[in-house]
């Protein structure tokens, strides 16, 4: 499997001609791959095993992965099964929901902020401060209640948000993180079939809410925020990939190819000891060697 072929169709880095129309969400590239789709995405996980192991160790480089998508649309399966052989100690997944009073009383920004990853780490953001693009804008009485003033609500907003969005990203990887952002497009037909498919087994009911109906009739809305978002935000450094999502298990092997090639573009190795440490080393055998 060709990495590289299979996500550069979907890879955007310069969205200013993207166009959300361009990309079906039941593309599977014409693919034959759905036969042999558990043992690719195993070896994808084995092999993102070995690179994150190195990142790890390396302590050089942090990674975030952000997840956006409206509801069904499989973020928490792409997460699980894409990152299931990555060791947890280098691994954190944050879910935001909706914004606390605390979060409130700060920018934005803020509860994304804080929880980005350290240096050796794959941080994961199912959704993001990009909700505030996309469910803010649907719905503008959310906006009324995050405490701005009113001279800062302008008709620019969006444009702000976008411009403080690209140089937050801009500044995080001037600093050593690699951002790589996924929508997980999936169409309001297979939405539809997933939503009865909740309703229908038990084990899925906790996951259905009356309120995914709801926001199904602003679906319009939804898709002409995700494009802008991704039109104003897509950047070399911080590539949206628009992944079609009919198929979950071409999604994620898109997603898996993704962030494999990301991370064998940084060079990773394990760290190298110097002489001094080999001597320490080689003390060290030679005390156990000869213990009793």
């Amino acid at each position: 499997m060709d990495v590289e072929e299979l996500i550069k169709p979907f890879r955007i880095t310069d969205g200013s001609r993207f166009r959300l129309t361009d990309i079906d969400p039941d593309d599977t590239r014409g693919s034959k791959l759905k036969d042999q789709s558990d043992e690719l995405l195993a070896q994808e996980v084995q092999q993102l095993s070995k690179l994150q192991d190195m990142l790890y160790a390396q302590d050089r480089w942090s990674v975030l992965l952000i997840f956006q998508a409206m509801d069904a649309a499989g973020k928490d399966g792409v997460i699980k099964h894409v990152m299931s052989g990555v060791n947890p100690q280098g691994c954190q997944v944050v879910s935001f929901k909706v914004p606390s009073d605390e979060e409130l009383d700060h920018d934005y920004m803020w509860r994304a902020l804080r929880q980005l990853p350290e240096r050796g780490r794959i941080g994961i953001f199912n959704r993001s401060y990009y909700e505030e693009a996309l469910v803010v804008r649907v719905h503008p009485g959310i906006l009324a209640k995050q405490k701005l003033p009113r001279k800062l609500v302008t008709d620019d907003i969006w444009k702000e948000r976008f411009e403080d969005m690209k140089a937050a990203e801009r500044y995080l990887s001037r600093n050593g993180t690699v951002i790589l952002k996924f929508f997980l497009h999936v169409s309001k037909k297979e939405q539809k079939k997933r939503f009865l498919a909740r309703m229908d087994d038990p084990e899925k009911n906790w996951k259905f809410s009356a309120g995914d109906v709801s926001e199904r009739q602003r679906w319009d809305d939804y898709m002409a925020a995700y494009e802008d978002v991704i039109r104003n935000t897509s950047a070399p450094h911080a590539p949206w990939f628009a992944v079609p999502s009919d198929k979950k298990w071409f999604s994620r092997l898109v997603v898996a190819a993704a962030v494999i090639d990301a991370l064998q573009g940084l060079d990773l190795h394990y760290p190298e000891i110097d002489e001094p440490q080999r001597k320490e080393l080689a003390q060290a055998r030679e005390v156990l060697m000869h213990e009793p």
